[in-house]
């Protein structure tokens, strides 16, 4: 985090005082202010990075107002502003990666528990024929286990982006099959407007219409559910790499709201 107050300085320098600092850091992490280790990384596999302290060096540095949400929860709210999920609420927005992060916005706000959800270790019935272990460290087949993209790199023995040919084909179709499976009980858990898809595996080319046509046959004729299966409720990300920085301005932008 020095080099995070490093860079900082010098963008006061280029542009002058700052007013307030939006963090969006990945996790897991402690967001609520009354806990003592507020701002604290939890136990992670990131090395280094377990009980190091986000919020700390930087509110020492500069002495000013500072938000804090997850990179997943920085990137849903800018989709929500000003990106894909435009005009929706609530919306999800899940990225596909090196992990599978999710964020629940309601109200243009974050949904949290005691912790910010992690949707995306979520247990997921195994696909017929898949005898592939899981790449989870905790869990081993959860829906990160067995779709994110060392999932995919460790089942195929290739990266997504690296599969070509009849394999790329079945990579794909058990690809939307676990993720189709994630989406139906996020679906059936929050009633979203809109689904949000990102990351590096979920803007793969091809991937969202299997996603689709798959989802409309797992949530079958229940009651309700004919908006879930329009083409519009699925969309693919539109901020790109730029999700997490716009979002963690707009959580700079709240937190000066807030004085």
């Amino acid at each position: 985090m020095k080099w995070a107050a490093g860079r900082l300085r010098g963008f006061e320098e280029e542009h002058g005082r700052m007013q307030a600092i939006g963090i969006a850091a990945f996790g897991p992490i402690e967001l609520r202010p009354s806990a003592a280790n507020y701002g604290r990384m939890l136990r992670t596999p990131k090395p280094h990075w377990s009980r190091a302290s986000i919020v700390d060096p930087v509110q020492r540095a500069f002495q000013l107002p500072i938000a804090v949400a997850t990179d997943v929860e920085g990137a849903a709210v800018a989709e929500g502003l000003i990106g894909a999920a435009e005009g929706a609420d609530p919306f999800v927005y899940m990225t596909i990666g090196t992990g599978i992060g999710v964020g629940v916005i309601s109200k243009g706000e974050p949904f949290r528990g005691l912790v910010h959800p992690e949707i995306g270790h979520m247990a997921i019935p195994r696909q017929a024929g898949d005898s592939f272990p899981g790449a989870c460290p905790f869990h081993g087949d959860c829906l990160e286990g067995m779709a994110s993209g060392p999932a995919m790199a460790g089942r195929w023995g290739r990266r997504a982006e690296e599969l070509s040919g009849t394999v790329r084909e079945k990579a794909m179709a058990l690809e939307a099959a676990y993720l189709a499976l994630g989406l139906r009980t996020i679906i059936l858990s929050f009633a979203p407007e809109r689904i949000v898809i990102g990351g590096g595996v979920g803007l793969t080319p091809g991937l969202l219409p299997r996603m689709r046509n798959v989802l409309k046959r797992s949530l079958g004729n229940y009651p309700g559910i004919d908006h879930f299966t329009r083409r519009d409720f699925l969309k693919t990300a539109k901020l790109g790499e730029m999700a997490g920085p716009r979002g963690a301005l707009a959580l700079a932008q709240r937190a000066h709201n807030d004085l």
